[in-house]
This record gives C-alpha cells, sequence and structure tokens, in this order.
C-alpha cells in the first residue's frame, strides 16, 4: 500500500513543477509547501511554539509563523548580523532583490566608508545632539572635505565604520539569509526576497518606534499629509518639473533621492551649515527640532536639535500631518536660512509641530547606501587566552567542590534544629539570610546562592506547619550518606537546569518589592540556557584555557543581541541575559565547575558533548544546517542529567581528599582534622567539641558545654575516652581527660522530670544550694522532701536554667530512667525539588518532529486535494446514489479545498462503500469526542456495522472511524495522490 510518505513527496514534486511553471510561490505557504521534510523539521526546532498544537496543515503552519507572538519569539532568537540583515530588509523595497540587500549592508561600491571615530558603535545609541537654540551651527571650515563635497556622500568623520570588510559581508550574507529562511521569516527567491508582514511591522522605523538602523520613514510615508500645492513646491525648489498629481509628485521626489548622480549634484549646492545639520542627522535619530525665531539676527543662530522625544505615533500622525502646511509655512519663516533651504526642496519634511524628519532616502545616499551604521556579521572572538595547565585548573575545581559540599552540609545542619521561619509572603526573611551568611562565614548574596542551590537539589524545603519553618527534608539523610562526588554530582546537575536565580535575591520586583530567597519571583526561564551557553563557549576552548568575562558577555550579545527600548535603556553588560551569565560564571566558580576561569574536566563532562564554536562563514561554507547558538538549547532529559553527571563524578572521585579517619589532639583543648573526616567520626565529634575554624584543616574545641552535649546523648566518661584514643593520632592530653571526668562527674546528679517539673538529687545539700541561689527565683522552687524539689516551669525549661546557673542536670523518664537526648534532627515531610519553569515550550525531540511533519504533510494533502463533485441521485430521500462516475442532474455539494465536506449519511454510505470495493481514497471531515473537527484522506478497507475501517494516510495508519462523526465524504482526483 502506497504510504501518505510517498504520496506527499510526489505532491510536494507535483507542486513544485506547477510553481516552476507557473513561476516564484505567491505566499508563504506555498513555500512551505515546496520544502523537503528536513527543512519543515528545521523550522518547527528552532521555533517549538509553531508545534502547539500541531497545525493542521501547511497554510495553518505558515498562518501560526505569521503570529506576532511567534514573530517576536524568532527575533530575539537570531543573532546580530542576521537581525541586521532582517532590519535592512525591513527598510528595502518589497520584494528584495539580493544584490539590494547586499548593497544596504556593504555600502555601495563608488563610495567606500572612510576610517573614522566611532567604530563597533552601538546601533541603539543615539547620535551626538545637532546644533540646538542657542549654538552656533558649525563654521564653514568643519564642512565636508573633498571626496564628500564633490560627491553629496556624508562626510567621512561621521561615517563609523566597523572592523567588517564587504568580503566578510558577502561571506556572512548566504548563512543569514538561510537563517532567516529557515525559520520563515523570509520567502521567496533570490530575486524577490520577502520579509513577513509581521516582521516588517516590527523591524521597519516608525513614528513612535525608533530603528536601529536610525532610518526615518520614506519620502511617501513622511508626506503623507501634505498638501498638493506644497509638493508642487518642494519638487520645483528641487529642480523637477511639476505634476499633475500628488502620487507622481512623490514618485518624482524618490526617485531624485534615491538617484546618486542627480542626488550629488544637489547637494553640491548646499550651503555647508546645511550639510553640518545632515551630518548631524544621518545616522539617527532622524527626527530634529526646530527653533523658532522673531529676528533675522537670532534665527541665524538657531538651528535643528534632537527632538526630545520620537515623533507622534500613529494616534497623532494624522494631526501632524494635518498641519504639516503650517509648520513648513512657519519654518520658512522662522529657521535659519539653510534650514530653509533644506525644508524648501524636502531634504527634510515636517513631522509635527516644531518637528522636522530626515527621509530615509535621504539619509540612504548621505551613508553611501548603507542601512547600519556598523555591521557585524562576524562574531567577537574568545579571546584573549589565558593558558592554564590542566593539572591546576582541575585541582582547584576540585577543591572548591570539596569547600561546597562542606558548606551546603554546615548550612543544613545548622537549620536541622529549627530553621527560620516563613514570611507570610514566602522565603527568608532579610535578617535570618544575614544570620545564614554570618554563620557560614560568606557574603549575604552567597549565601542566598547556596541557600537556593540546596532547595534546587531537593535538600531543603518549609515543613508546611502552622508555624511554618524551613528545615532539611529526609532526602538529606539519603544524601549525607552517598559519596562525596556523587553529593556533588546532584547539586551541580539541579543547579544546571534551575530556573531560580540567587543573584536576584535583594533586588526589587515590578511593584517595588524586595526579593527574598527562597521566595516567589526568583525564576527566570532564560537562565538554564544561559548556564548552557556559557559553559558550551568554555568547553569550546581549548583544555585549561580561559577568556575575559567581557569576551563571553561580547560573544553571548552578538549571539543575543537586545532589540528595541530594552537594548536602549540597558547600559552596556547590565541587561537581563548579561547579568544570568556573570551570575553563572560567579557561581561555576563557587561550585567547583570551573576553576580559575576554565572549565575543569569534570565540568565539561557535566556539560556533555560541547557544542563546537559558532563557524564564521566563508563564500564557500554550507549554508543550510544552523549553528549552534542559532538553535534553541533543549533541556536535558532526566536520563541524561543523570548519565552526565555520573560521567563528572567519575572525574572527580579521584581529585577529591580522601577521608580521614584521624584527628590531632593538641594541650589546649582543641582538635585539629588535618582533612575531611569520615562521616561517624566527624558526627560525634560534632556533638563532642564546637568547630572553632574551618578552612584545609578544621580546628574543633573542647568545652563543659560540648563535653555534657555528648554525655545527653547516652555515652559514658569511659566511651568517650575509648573514642578519643582510637581516632587521635596523639595522645589524649591531661587537660582533656580532666574536663571529661569532671564534667562527667557533676552530670546526672540533679535529675528533672515532670510534676509539673521536679528536681532530685540525693545530696540535700546541693539542693539546699540551689534553693539558696538567687537565678533560681524564676523558677520558684519548693522543697517537696529532703531530696526533691518542684517547680513550676516545665522541664525543657528547668533543664536549661539549671545548665545556665552551671549545674550539669539529666533528665529522666517517668520510671526514673536517664531520658538520652541525641542532637535536634528536625526534618519535613518528603518532599520534591521545585520543577524548573521553562521559557517557552520545550525542542521537540526527532521523534516528534518527525510525526509531526508526517501529520502536517497528510493533513495538507487532505486539504488541498482535488475532489470530483458528489454523484447522488435527484430526489434527497431517494436511495443509495449512483454509482461514482454516473452523472445526476442534482448539482454537487461545496467541496472547496480547506472547507470540510457536507453530504447526508447516505451518501456517505454509499460514498464508502464504492471506494471500498474499487480500493480508491476518499476525503472525509471527522468530528473526534471532543468536538474537534479535522480532514482526513482514508482508503476504505471495510465497512460494516456503523464504522469505517481503513488506512488513514494523515495518521499513516489502519484506523476505524464510527460513521456518524464523519460530517461529509468526497471522491478524490485521480491525479490528487
Amino acid at each position: 500500500m502506497t504510504t501518505s510518505r510517498d504520496r506527499a513527496a510526489r505532491r510536494t514534486r507535483g507542486a513544485g513543477q506547477r510553481d516552476g511553471a507557473r513561476g516564484a510561490p505567491r505566499t508563504l505557504a506555498e513555500e512551505l509547501r515546496g520544502r523537503p521534510d528536513g527543512a519543515l523539521e528545521l523550522l518547527l526546532r528552532a521555533r517549538p511554539d509553531l508545534l502547539n498544537p500541531v497545525p493542521n496543515d501547511l497554510t495553518q503552519l505558515a498562518t501560526r509563523a505569521g503570529t506576532r507572538a511567534s514573530v517576536v519569539r524568532a527575533v530575539e532568537r537570531l543573532n546580530r548580523f542576521a537581525l541586521q540583515v532582517a532590519e535592512a530588509l525591513a527598510v528595502a523595497p518589497d520584494p528584495c532583490p539580493y544584490e539590494t540587500l547586499r548593497d544596504l549592508l556593504t555600502g555601495d561600491p563608488d563610495t567606500p566608508p572612510e576610517p573614522g571615530p566611532g567604530a563597533n558603535a552601538d546601533p541603539y545609541a543615539p547620535p551626538a545632539l545637532s546644533p540646538g537654540a542657542g549654538e552656533h551651527p558649525a563654521p564653514p571650515s568643519q564642512s565636508v572635505p573633498g571626496p564628500s563635497e564633490n560627491s553629496g556622500t556624508a562626510p567621512s568623520d561621521n561615517a563609523a565604520p566597523t572592523n567588517a570588510t564587504a568580503d566578510d559581508i558577502h561571506a556572512a550574507l548566504p548563512h543569514a539569509v538561510a537563517t532567516l529562511r529557515r525559520q520563515a521569516l523570509v520567502w521567496g527567491g533570490d530575486d524577490r526576497l520577502r520579509l513577513i508582514r509581521t516582521a516588517r511591522e516590527l523591524l521597519a522605523p516608525a513614528a513612535n518606534r525608533l530603528s536601529p538602523t536610525g532610518l526615518g520613514p520614506t519620502v511617501a510615508e513622511a508626506t503623507a499629509g501634505m498638501s498638493p500645492g506644497r509638493l508642487q513646491e518642494v519638487i520645483a525648489a528641487a529642480g523637477l518639473p511639476a505634476t499633475h498629481d500628488p502620487v507622481t509628485a512623490v514618485a518624482a521626489l524618490t526617485s531624485l533621492f534615491s538617484d546618486r548622480t542627480r542626488m550629488a549634484a544637489l547637494l553640491d549646492q548646499a550651503p555647508p551649515q546645511a550639510r553640518t545639520v545632515l551630518r548631524k542627522l544621518m545616522w539617527g535619530p532622524p527626527y530634529g527640532s526646530v527653533s523658532a525665531a522673531t529676528a533675522e539676527t537670532a534665527a541665524a543662530e538657531n538651528g535643528v536639535g534632537q527632538a526630545p522625544s520620537p515623533a507622534p505615533g500613529p494616534a497623532g500622525a494624522s494631526q501632524a500631518h494635518a498641519s504639516a502646511q503650517g509648520e513648513a509655512a512657519h519654518a520658512a519663516s522662522g529657521p535659519a536660512p539653510h534650514l530653509r533651504w533644506l525644508l524648501a526642496r524636502g531634504l527634510l519634511l515636517p513631522a509635527g509641530p516644531r518637528n522636522v524628519v530626515l527621509p530615509r532616502e535621504v539619509a540612504l545616499h548621505l551613508r553611501g547606501g548603507r542601512a547600519h551604521r556598523g555591521v557585524e556579521p562576524v562574531p567577537p572572538p574568545l579571546a584573549p587566552l589565558a593558558e592554564r595547565r590542566t593539572q591546576v585548573v582541575d585541582s582547584a575545581a576540585a577543591g572548591q567542590a570539596y569547600t561546597a559540599l562542606a558548606t551546603v552540609e554546615e548550612l543544613l545542619t545548622e537549620w536541622q534544629s529549627g530553621g527560620p521561619a516563613v514570611l507570610r509572603a514566602g522565603g527568608l526573611s532579610v535578617r535570618d539570610l544575614k544570620r545564614t551568611a554570618g554563620a557560614l562565614d560568606v557574603t549575604e548574596s552567597m549565601a542566598a546562592f547556596w541557600i537556593e542551590l540546596a532547595y534546587a537539589a531537593g535538600l531543603l524545603a518549609s515543613d508546611g506547619e502552622a508555624d511554618e519553618r524551613f528545615a532539611p527534608t529526609p532526602a538529606y539523610d539519603e544524601w549525607l550518606r552517598l559519596p562525596a562526588e556523587q553529593r556533588w554530582a546532584r547539586l551541580a546537575t539541579a543547579w544546571l537546569v534551575a530556573t531560580r536565580t540567587p543573584g536576584l535575591v535583594g533586588g526589587r520586583d515590578a511593584k517595588g518589592r524586595t526579593l527574598a530567597a527562597l521566595g516567589p519571583d526568583l525564576d527566570r526561564g532564560a537562565a538554564p540556557e544561559v548556564r548552557r551557553r556559557v559553559l558550551g563557549l568554555l568547553a569550546s576552548l581549548p583544555a585549561g584555557a580561559a577568556v575575559p568575562a567581557d569576551a563571553l558577555l561580547a560573544r553571548l550579545a552578538w549571539e543575543r543581541p537586545l532589540r528595541g527600548a530594552a537594548g536602549a535603556d540597558a547600559p552596556p553588560g547590565d541587561d537581563p541575559r548579561s547579568r544570568l551569565a556573570r551570575w553563572a560564571l560567579a557561581e561555576a566558580e563557587e561550585l567547583g565547575v570551573t576553576g580559575r576561569g576554565a572549565l575543569a574536566a569534570h565540568g565539561r563532562a557535566l556539560v556533555g558533548p560541547s557544542a563546537p564554536p559558532e563557524p564564521t562563514p566563508t563564500a564557500d561554507a554550507p549554508t543550510g544546517q544552523p549553528g549552534p547558538a542559532e538553535q534553541p538549547v533543549p533541556t536535558p532529559t532526566p536520563a541524561e542529567l543523570a548519565a552526565s553527571g555520573a560521567a563528572a563524578a567519575r572525574l572527580l572521585a579521584p581529585l577529591l581528599p580522601q577521608p580521614l579517619d584521624h584527628v590531632l589532639l593538641q594541650a589546649d583543648l582543641t582538635a585539629v582534622a588535618p582533612g575531611p573526616l569520615e562521616r561517624h567520626l566527624a558526627d560525634v565529634l560534632g556533638v563532642l567539641a564546637d568547630v572553632e575554624s574551618k578552612g584545609g584543616a578544621t580546628v574543633y574545641r573542647f568545652t563543659p558545654t560540648s563535653v555534657r552535649r555528648a554525655l545527653d546523648t547516652g555515652r559514658t566518661a569511659a566511651d568517650l575516652h575509648a573514642f578519643l584514643t582510637e581516632h587521635s593520632r596523639t595522645p589524649v592530653p591531661q587537660p582533656l581527660a580532666y574536663l571529661i571526668d569532671d564534667v562527667a562527674r557533676r552530670h546526672g546528679q540533679l535529675r528533672v522530670g515532670a510534676a509539673s517539673a521536679y528536681v532530685r538529687c540525693d545530696d540535700d545539700a546541693l539542693l539546699a544550694e540551689i534553693l539558696a541561689d538567687r537565678r533560681s527565683s524564676g523558677l520558684r522552687l519548693r522543697r517537696l522532701a529532703p531530696t526533691v524539689l518542684a517547680a513550676q516551669a516545665d522541664p525543657a525549661v528547668l533543664l536549661e536554667r539549671l545548665r545556665e546557673m552551671g549545674y550539669a542536670p539529666a533528665a529522666e523518664s517517668a520510671e526514673g530512667d536517664v531520658l538520652v537526648t541525641r542532637a535536634d534532627a528536625y526534618r519535613t515531610p518528603p518532599r520534591s525539588a521545585p520543577a524548573p519553569v521553562p521559557d517557552g515550550p520545550p525542542v521537540p525531540d526527532e521523534t516528534l518532529l518527525h510525526a509531526a511533519v508526517r501529520a502536517i504533510r497528510a493533513g495538507d494533502l487532505a486539504a488541498t486535494a482535488a475532489h470530483k463533485p458528489a454523484a447522488t441521485g435527484g430526489d434527497d430521500e431517494a436511495g443509495p446514489a449512483a454509482a461514482p462516475g454516473q452523472a445526476t442532474d442534482r448539482p454537487a455539494p461545496a467541496t472547496t479545498a480547506g472547507q470540510l465536506p457536507r453530504t447526508t449519511s447516505a451518501e456517505t454510505l454509499a460514498t464508502m462503500q464504492a471506494a471500498a470495493l474499487t480500493g480508491s481514497a476518499v476525503w472525509i471531515g471527522y468530528v473526534n469526542a471532543d468536538g474537534a473537527a479535522s480532514q482526513r484522506v482514508i482508503a476504505p478497507v471495510r465497512v460494516e456495522g456503523g464504522f469505517v475501517t481503513g488506512y488513514d494516510h494523515t495518521a499513516d495508519e489502519v484506523r476505524t472511524y464510527p460513521l456518524h462523526r464523519i460530517t461529509g465524504v468526497a471522491e478524490l482526483a485521480d491525479d490528487s495522490l
């Protein structure tokens, strides 16, 4: 049986032959219909939002590809040069030949830009202000020298060159055009390149939106509200013959401004001050303000200044153009003579009250035909490289990885005995963050990072109680039992895909509220992609090589340039994506993914197979495949994360210090751990002594309180002596032995139980001493017996107060046994790690892409196939229809392509039975159980019991459909498949 894929391939070839016979495709849908399946898969991979849900056919895919939300998302993923190409197409004629587009990027070959200041200028930065009110225009000596005066081209000191040559642009342009075509932003052949309408509206200059090109409206747009009489005055002053209507007048003026020779001759007549004004407005913004003057001497001193704001938007455009004639008359009487010269010839046109605009055609002539001041066809290099030995990089990263594990463990140990409370609005208070930063001996920003990292790994959460607090989760105990390298891998993989951004902590949200650690509004969907791209760029460097952060930020800015107001308002390097990249670099260093700025070996394994560096396009380079930065970064699956984490752990394990089973006891009641300790030794020593300092070696100090804490866990003095003797490489110092024996001798003499509370002691003198102590007055003790005191306080409070008084009481049960207490280890109920918040739809995998393209092709086949007219009897009440192909007197129902067929139940049954007998395919309209309508092409095999079974070309499988859900049926033309 012929499959739908074979039929679609034949149909595609046929469509291509028909398109070749009648010329280029007329719509984007027609061009998509002629693309191979691989090209459609590239489109859906680059723009995954087009797949949600899967389009019914290629017409729907083309329509969805032209929606504003989808186009904005696609444009924001273009690199700088591809975006510049799209911006050039937005100001070019529609359609635009490839040669015209190339000239807009390279400039006219006969007027090359000369070197001057302003290289690598920001395309969004405004130019220098033009002379305004109260300023003197430039003197004639500062006018254009030599070639510019002779040709009318902009002066060389205002032409901002770039490091890119025309050869670089010629080599990179095919790749950029292929990228735009691949993403369905541009369609048509090289002789008729068309930017889709939504993208043109988004990128073209507008009165209420400045363009990165710095160009203004065309002559036709700027003169839309100008009176016919004023238009005739302008073309007469420009030396053009009079015309009979405004349309031809605008066309004549546009032709003059686009003619290099005639335009140069016109500008040769311009006063020097007029050329200075044009030079100020040439690179944009193209709007200027005209200052009024009442006296001729004052008028001579006034000029054109940069408008304080762009010209009025569409809402006020009609009013501005309605008053254009009056404004022009006012400008002719008020401004300086050189401005009146420009306004009279249309080189400047009115754009509102006291505002003028430089027409696009004039600006392009002054620029030498270039749409952009600076073109960047090649990505910035990752340089200068700092070469370091790989052993040094790996050792530094491993040391930081061990520190990261110790810090997270210390944080959760600090919070396991009763963590900080959860704010009513969610998150951690500023006071608790400062307290935690002091306990960890880090800055508040780094404390927020470690807290958020533990939360992302599922080791920390809120307990959900009425008095809600943060505490470790049960997963923390499982994490502690893992080897060090696996614990690090779990933290690193959680960090890699987390969308929560600790760098935002302490900042303000849109409503001015402070963003708290562990609070809401910290998710940034772009964070995982930026992290992976930063690490991918580092992985593209030689092993052990590092580059300055500014070089990485410059490359990222080229790959994802900011567009519009976001790029104009943000200082260089302070845009959201750059901040995410800086935070990613700092966090990778703290976590031990990088060492001394270079990616470590286990960091490379964590990233996975590194993407090759962005290729530098050349004339011979293929342009059909996207570069690594042009495609969305797919989110790794849990299996991929586990595999990369395991690979990183294997490489990290030999670099981590091995746990020690001993300490060094010293006579000053301290113990030195020269490295990481085994888990059991660290747990017991953490109860028996207090940590005094940390670093390469940890110093523990023994105090009466810490020894009493160990005795409270049920150990005896003999147990503590044996433990220290077993795990110390030095003899147990005598002061430490005396301290343990002294605390043990006093420990448990006093027993505290619940009466509401009582104190019991065999030494009645000791009880008398307690009663006589003024510090016990708050406990309201009274003697019940020579060896028993009763207290009106909780047993826990009584224990704490007696310990503050210097005693060593022990709690006992109702049976009189000593209650053994251990260090508090509060845990939350089981909690799962927070799910990342994706930035848009996920990138589809190959299986989904193949299935989606197959479904779209089949749906398009069903929607565009030619149909035979339905053959029915002359009477609606008649029995089964005549055999297919027999003419009848009844007119055929409408089966226009794209519309669901409508037939009666009898007609549907008869057509299905006939198709099953002849083995032909039919076109049906089907409504599923959810009420969703679709079109399908099926080849019926069996029709019985109210169901039809056949091969569905849309689904590429055999299916059964209930006849009552089929809205209609039509036979396909013989050559439609």
